[in-house]
């Protein structure tokens, strides 16, 4: 009898040590509001997946964000559902405006106004400049933004110092001193100032 109440409790124990570690990897795999955006992507999505290796990394549907416009080759897909206020802009070799899942690559993660995402090390929309800065010493190159440079915005650029990292950048956008959007992914989509218009 004590044997068989071991053997119970050893099965239960084990049953419950898979579930504490399966719960969380399965947690991780899905885009939410808590993904962390890092220089080279966002939460499961990767920068250089495929449209198809993100949907299924990511557990979610991309969808055309508005109208196509712009430059052939380029375009910009959000989640069907949540979470809201990102972007992921996609790179073709073609120039026939078609989407093809498997062959087209994320190049970028846009972060808009009004999400709760952050990045890895914590900085969102509303910081300030100064957090900014505080989050990434001497990483960060303050530049005027192209549209509202002359009333004082910026970009912010994270440029890291991991060389493995060294074609990729995060940008945050500011104006009146607080980040009003920002951005991650590779050189040179990163620093296209209007996406793929």
């Amino acid at each position: 009898m004590q044997r068989q109440r071991t053997l119970l409790a050893l099965f239960v124990g084990t049953i419950l040590a898979i579930s504490l570690v399966a719960v969380p990897i399965f947690a991780q795999a899905q885009l939410t509001e808590r993904s962390k955006v890092a220089i080279n992507g966002i939460g499961p999505i990767r920068i250089g997946m495929t449209v198809a290796e993100a949907e299924k990394s990511a557990g979610i549907q991309l969808v055309e964000k508005g109208a196509r416009a712009g430059m052939g080759g380029c375009y910009a897909l959000v989640p069907k559902a949540k979470p809201q206020n990102l972007g992921l802009m996609v790179i073709s070799n073609r120039e026939d405006n078609r989407i093809v899942r498997t062959q087209d690559r994320i190049a970028r993660v846009d972060i808009y106004k009004g999400s709760s995402i952050t990045t890895v090390s914590g900085a969102k929309v509303g910081d300030t400049e100064a957090r900014i800065k505080s989050l990434y010493p001497g990483q960060i190159r303050v530049t005027p933004h192209q549209y509202t440079g002359r009333s004082g915005g910026h970009y912010l650029t994270l440029v890291p110092k991991d060389a493995s990292d060294s074609n990729y950048r995060v940008i945050f956008e500011t104006l009146n001193g607080r980040v009003t959007q920002f951005r991650s992914g590779k050189l040179p989509e990163v620093e296209f100032v209007e996406g793929c218009a």
